[in-house]
């Protein structure tokens, strides 16, 4: 076994279970949630064939640290981190959207730009603008949160207000929370030599108050460019050095796969599979400065983090 792609735990008063694209959350006395990280990836809203090695404790680990990072700009989920892979927290009700935030034209604005179009999710764009280029202050282009198995769509700041799909007060504080904590990841990001190009935020609410859920800040739900070289590369129209998860998107279109009909997901040979690894391991640690280090994998991986959760379960309940 050298990645863990499903989970079927019992928690004590667990009352819910919900598999995500790439988490597995469980739902204690209504109250706590228990996301386990797997090392499942998905791309093109497409949960691929194969695990990640060590995927999930990457990606559980950067987000703890952002989230940490980031409490004082606004409360997070995140009561605590008992496993590699685990993080326990509070039980919000989501909002039906993800707020998403560029700085820069790249990725899927790009692609939509570069067809013609001129407005993405009601923000109006200039004439003239090339490839990663930098905008002038980061823009929201928010999209609804789609069910299982669709996939999300773009969405204005009108018409999420004139849907009722988020209040207007609400919807006020999520952009101060988007902006400030991007503002917050941009800085951090810049000293690792780093840009935080663009990422999403995901947030809810308990007992009327706000909080930030789910993961930030990491490459699953970011992307980054080195920042040595980036005005240089994009002088010569030349592509940038990123850190994200866009190499797995690209790897998928070289080989004819965009999450359409009819389209079939390319081998992933242990060759393509452990070269993932390695470039996540390269996220890692650019992204946080420190060095990973792997939990095992072995037939007591279960027992494992069974035993870390119920160790802050008993506490909490």
């Amino acid at each position: 076994m050298n990645s863990l792609t499903a989970t079927q735990f019992h928690f004590p008063k667990q009352t819910a279970f919900y598999k995500g694209k790439v988490r597995d959350v469980y739902t204690i006395n209504n109250e706590f949630l228990v996301m386990v990280a797997t090392d499942r990836i998905s791309a093109f809203d497409v949960v691929l064939p194969k695990g990640i090695p060590h995927k999930g404790q990457m990606l559980n680990q950067i987000a703890a640290k952002f989230l940490d990072a980031t409490a004082d700009i606004c409360p997070s989920w995140k009561i605590a981190s008992p496993d590699p892979m685990v993080t326990v927290g509070h039980r919000c009700e989501p909002f039906a959207v993800e707020m998403i935030v560029r700085a820069y034209l790249c990725g899927s604005a790009w692609r939509t730009y570069k067809s013609g179009v001129r407005q993405i999710c009601g923000v109006q764009l200039p004439d003239g603008m090339r490839e990663n280029q930098k905008f002038s202050t980061p823009i929201i282009t928010p999209t609804t949160k789609a069910a299982i198995g669709e996939h999300d769509e773009d969405i204005s700041r009108e018409e999420i207000l004139a849907r009722g799909i988020v209040s207007k007060e609400d919807y006020e504080q999520l952009e101060k929370y988007t902006m400030a904590v991007f503002a917050r990841g941009a800085e951090m990001a810049a000293q690792r030599g780093l840009i935080l190009v663009d990422t999403k935020y995901e947030f809810g609410k308990k007992d009327g108050k706000i909080y930030l859920i789910d993961e930030i800040h990491t490459p699953d739900s970011s992307r980054y460019f080195y920042a040595e070289g980036y005005q240089a590369r994009f002088e010569k129209n030349e592509p940038q050095k990123q850190l994200s998860k866009e190499f797995v998107r690209e790897w998928l279109m070289e080989n004819g796969f965009q999450g359409k009909d009819g389209q079939r997901v390319p081998e992933m040979t242990e060759a393509i599979v452990n070269g993932i690894s390695q470039r996540y391991i390269e996220l890692f640690e650019n992204i946080t400065g420190e060095k990973f280090s792997g939990a095992p994998y072995g037939d007591n991986i279960y027992e494992r983090i069974e035993s870390n959760v119920n160790n802050l379960l008993s506490r909490l309940l």
